[in-house]
């Protein structure tokens, strides 16, 4: 029996519910690295990187090739970085949401202590 998309949409979301997945799709973006430059720019341990690596490869959402002793990684489609372009537009519009909503409760805090006071 076939996975309803829901279902598979919420397997895939889960996958990247992991900052150093997350951080590693972000360094992947500008181009394919060697797992030390991941390792340099991530700062984990080398074997939770490994483990991290490895669930981003079994949901085909990067690729691992081998140049002598190195292994890189590369995204395995560009419809990756765009997700993490729109996931980033998506923050930007919630966080200037709130800052609106913040302005306004200050605003109306300070209308509240002034009315007290006269």
């Amino acid at each position: 029996m076939a996975v309803p998309l829901y279902q598979a949409k919420a397997e895939f979301f889960r996958t990247l519910g992991h900052p150093a997945r997350i951080r590693v799709l972000e360094l992947l973006q500008d181009g394919p690295l060697p797992v030390r430059e991941l390792l340099a720019a991530i700062e984990i341990e080398p074997s939770s990187l490994s483990q991290q690596l490895g669930v981003l490869r079994r949901s085909n959402l990067v690729t691992a090739s081998r140049e002598g002793n190195t292994v890189v990684y590369a995204l395995s489609t560009p419809d990756v970085a765009e997700l993490l372009r729109a996931a980033r537009r998506i923050l930007t519009e919630m966080i200037t949401d709130q800052e609106t909503l913040l302005a306004e409760l200050r605003e109306a805090a300070v209308r509240g202590t002034q009315e007290k006071s006269a």
